[in-house]
């Protein structure tokens, strides 16, 4: 974690005109840092949606945290921020929104809600890079932003993730904790205070600088795919896509359709050498989160959706297979 790694979190900084870039090994020690940085301790409880990939909750739980679980808006699998004020209480610190797919979180209320109770925001915002919310790049305006290189991601480090904030403090503290609590291993600094090894390498730095000069092309790629899918998707009534706003600046890194009969409909794109995959299930379904409460939104998103083939590498002539497949299910 050297000259490559510093290259780009200034590359990065730039790039999303937020003054603070921390590369990490994942988006998920991401979400763990950010939370120590802000003391989180047990019995504090963390607001999240019902609708994610569980290293948002298991961020928290690693620190003693009680999560207080939200359902999702009808439409798409994002945090219902009409549910989220009668859920604070004197222990809430913190709020942590899921921009799934790029999908852009009503932030406008969340930051009304923290900044009338004195709580922070940290965005998950590992699958919406350069996503944009009201013309600002989601994850940037919050007290954190999470985001992830996992190889399923707009930019690819084939793992890693990185720490976006305008607060120095958030961001000093976070670099500490990056290595251990101290500010370098090469100098006998001293042990500041808690931490562990969170930090990136160079070799994953370089890969991240090159996808990163190609960020455009690949963004332009995505949206034609989604674009293609949009148009042949409307033709078929028993398949409703999960939209994306492209034109408010999302961006629709997967595509994500709803489908009744989900396994019947794997089952015979399969058997056309399709790949798909089940979304993530709700997050209420895990045993060990010992979740409470109703969550009939979500149960939609968790028991239909699926992820059709899709990526900047897929070429056009296999999502047109794709859609000619699914025309012939029957």
């Amino acid at each position: 974690m050297g000259r490559v790694t510093e290259e780009f979190e200034k590359r990065m900084s730039t790039e999303l005109k937020v003054p603070y870039v921390l590369a990490t090994s994942n988006g998920s020690t991401a979400l763990l840092m950010s939370l120590m940085a802000l003391d989180i301790k047990p019995g504090d409880e963390i607001i999240v949606p019902n609708r994610t990939w569980i290293a948002t909750v298991h961020a928290p739980l690693m620190l003693g945290a009680k999560l207080v679980m939200i359902d999702v808006l009808p439409e798409r699998p994002v945090i219902d921020t009409s549910l989220i004020k009668d859920k604070i209480t004197p222990l809430t610190k913190a709020i942590i929104p899921a921009s799934l797919c790029g999908c852009g979180v009503n932030m406008d209320e969340i930051w009304k809600i923290a900044r009338d109770n004195d709580v922070f925001v940290i965005e998950d915002a590992a699958q919406a890079l350069f996503s944009k919310y009201e013309g600002s790049y989601m994850g940037t305006k919050s007290d954190v932003g999470c985001f992830s290189m996992a190889l399923s991601k707009l930019v690819s480090s084939g793992q890693g993730g990185f720490i976006a904030t305008r607060n120095k403090k958030l961001y000093e503290q976070m670099k500490l904790i990056r290595t251990h609590g101290v500010e370098s291993v090469n100098e006998a600094s001293p042990f500041l205070r808690m931490g562990f090894n969170f930090r990136f390498t160079d070799l994953h730095a370089s890969i991240a600088l090159v996808q990163l000069s190609k960020v455009g092309e690949l963004i332009k790629k995505i949206k034609n795919i989604y674009s293609i899918y949009k148009k042949g998707l409307d033709k078929i009534e028993w398949i409703k896509l999960i939209p994306v706003h492209v034109e408010k600046g999302e961006i629709p890194i997967y595509v994500e359709i709803l489908i009744k009969d989900r396994k019947s409909l794997m089952n015979f794109l399969a058997s056309n050498n399709i790949e798909t995959r089940p979304i993530y299930p709700d997050l209420d379904t895990a045993k060990h989160l010992k979740c409470e409460g109703d969550y009939p939104n979500s149960r939609i998103f968790g028991k239909e959706g699926l992820v059709l083939p899709c990526g900047p590498d897929q070429s056009i002539e296999n999502i047109e297979y794709v859609l000619n497949t699914l025309k012939s299910y029957s």
